[in-house]
C-alpha cells in the first residue's frame, strides 16, 4: 500500500483545464486523450472520470492526468471528486487501460500523418529533436502534447492534444513560439500549421 497519496493540482492556460499530479508516472510510453466518454470505454480512470458527468475530456501525460470541464461547469465542486477518482484509481493499483487495450498508447495511425519527402530527411530529424527537446517539454507544463506529422515543401505540420488543443491560445502558440523556433534552427522551414 501507498499509505496516504497525494495529488496535486496546478492550473493550465486553458480555465477549463487543470492537471492533477499523482506524483507518479501515469504513462510510461507516450500520452493519450480522450474527449467522449466512447474513448473512455479503453480506460478505467477515463471512464469513471466521465462518469463524473461533467467532465468533458481527460488527457494522460506522462506524470499527471488533465481534466477539462464542460461548459459552465464550477471547478470546486467538481474538483474533489477527480482527486476521489483519481485516488481511488491509483491507491487501488488498478491498470490504466482496461484488459489488453494497452495497445490504447497514442501512437496515431501513419495514414494521419502528411508525412515528408525523402530527400528531407536530414531536415525531419532536426525539426523531429527539437520537437522532443525544446517543444513537447513547454507543452508538456501546460498540460497537453504536440505530435509530429509531417513536413512538405517547408511546411511543419503538428497536432496539439490536451489541454493545449482546446485553448484559443493554442493555434497563436503554435504559430508564433514554435514557428520561430524552428525557423531559426531549420531555415529550410517557412510555417507551422495544425495538422
Amino acid at each position: 500500500m501507498h499509505g496516504t497519496m497525494f495529488i496535486e493540482t496546478e492550473t493550465t492556460p486553458n480555465p477549463a483545464t487543470l492537471k492533477f499530479l499523482p506524483g507518479e508516472p501515469v504513462m510510461t510510453a507516450g500520452t493519450r486523450e480522450f474527449t467522449n466518454e466512447d474513448d473512455a470505454e479503453a480506460s478505467p480512470l477515463a471512464a469513471a472520470l466521465f462518469s463524473l458527468g461533467d467532465v468533458a475530456g481527460v488527457f494522460f501525460g506522462r506524470d499527471f492526468v488533465s481534466v477539462t470541464a464542460g461548459e459552465g461547469v464550477d471547478w470546486s465542486a467538481l474538483k474533489p471528486q477527480v482527486v476521489s477518482a483519481l485516488l481511488d484509481h491509483f491507491v487501488s493499483g488498478a491498470p490504466l487501460f482496461a484488459g489488453g487495450t494497452a495497445g490504447g498508447i497514442s501512437v496515431p495511425a501513419e495514414d494521419d500523418d502528411i508525412g515528408s519527402d525523402p530527400a528531407d530527411a536530414d531536415i525531419v530529424d532536426q525539426i523531429k529533436d527539437l520537437i522532443e527537446t525544446r517543444v513537447r517539454p513547454a507543452v508538456a507544463n501546460d498540460g497537453g502534447d504536440i505530435i509530429y506529422r509531417g513536413f512538405r515543401e517547408g511546411v511543419v505540420y503538428l497536432t496539439m492534444q490536451g489541454a493545449c488543443s482546446g485553448c484559443p491560445s493554442s493555434s497563436a502558440t503554435l504559430k508564433q513560439g514554435i514557428e520561430g523556433l524552428l525557423k531559426h534552427y531549420v531555415p529550410e522551414v517557412t510555417e507551422v500549421r495544425a495538422a
